[in-house]
């Protein structure tokens, strides 16, 4: 019992002192599920106007586009992005900025990924 107590406390991000009482984690506990909820709920509303894939290839030998888009928003992307703006970061334009080329590069990986997958049917 004690080790999936101790398990419970690193999943949730809670020091030893604050799991002592019952009523401390369960508060905890409904303030991470509404910070998730506003999260998913956000991603589900920004997905189709942040979603500027290219379409996937249809052929083994297809080059790629000049310009393969974003991917949407995740519930991480938009974790990230809202810690970066209420905590001190060095420079939130470098955040917006890493953002948005980590979600290019996924658009990219994808595309690359689904052409090597019709290679090999």
């Amino acid at each position: 019992m004690e080790e999936s107590f101790e398990f419970s406390k690193d999943l949730f991000g809670l020091d030893q002192s604050q799991v002592r009482l019952y009523e401390a984690f369960l508060r905890h506990l409904v303030l991470v599920m509404a910070a998730l909820a506003i999260c998913a709920v956000s991603a589900a509303a920004a997905r189709h106007r942040t979603d500027t894939q290219a379409p996937p290839p249809t052929w083994p030998d297809q080059q790629p586009p000049a310009d393969t888009g974003m991917i949407p928003l995740t519930i991480a992307e938009i974790k990230h992005l809202f810690n970066a703006t209420t905590t001190s970061t060095p420079s939130l334009l470098h955040a917006a900025h890493w953002s948005i080329w980590r979600r290019r590069h996924q658009a990219r990986a994808r595309w690359f990924h689904k052409r090597a997958r019709l290679a090999i049917a």
